[in-house]
């Protein structure tokens, strides 16, 4: 149990996937205008990301392992992916149309977001079983999360103090996520 927890704080604060590895950096910063849609896209994430990895996980270990497939694992690491986003793109659009239409573009993006197939990754790298695989792709995501929700705050508070011309629009944004990674670095010390 003490494992898991360790995995699950490093996974979402110490090795945050946006501020640390830099990964999932086209979404954090297209969606991050405004909160709620940041939060749509970050449950979308956290169930994608959570759900591929115990997919892919049990493919890994009782597919590609027993028949010595490894070199596929990236291939179908996607492949499962892409799988997974167009069942979320078909129930949001059946169940939540407004945040289907607010997420536009970036939901079927998922499917090319680094940070799913990362997690993927990362899991089969650090060796870890299925329940780790999961609990380090639902706690990678959860700091997916943290972090756009996080900086869809900030945005939304931006847009009404005054900024020097020449800051304004991406300029802003990329030092405000600059000035987050710098203050995710401070968790660091927890593990």
């Amino acid at each position: 149990m003490k494992e898991l927890l360790l995995i699950a704080v490093g996974s979402a604060l110490v090795n945050n996937v946006v501020l640390s590895q830099f990964l999932g950096i086209c979404p954090f910063l297209g969606v991050s205008k405004n909160v709620k849609t940041a939060a749509g896209m970050g449950g979308a994430v956290i169930f994608v990301i959570t759900i591929s990895s115990f997919v892919t996980g049990l493919i890994y270990k009782f597919i590609l392992v027993p028949l010595n497939f490894e070199y596929l694992q990236t291939i179908v690491f996607i492949l499962v992916i892409a799988a997974l986003v167009q069942f979320v793109e078909m129930f949001l659009k059946k169940a939540m149309p407004p945040l289907y239409e607010a997420l536009g573009v970036y939901l079927p993006l998922i499917t090319t977001n680094c940070a799913v197939l990362g997690v993927a990754l990362t899991n089969v790298q650090k060796s870890y079983g299925i329940a780790e695989g999961v609990v380090n792709g639902a706690a990678t995501a959860f700091g997916f999360l943290v972090a756009i929700v996080l900086m869809a705050g900030i945005r939304e508070k931006i847009e009404y103090n005054d900024i020097s011309e020449s800051f304004q629009g991406t300029p802003i944004v990329l030092v405000t996520a600059g000035l987050m990674a710098i203050a995710f670095f401070g968790f660091s010390g927890l593990i």
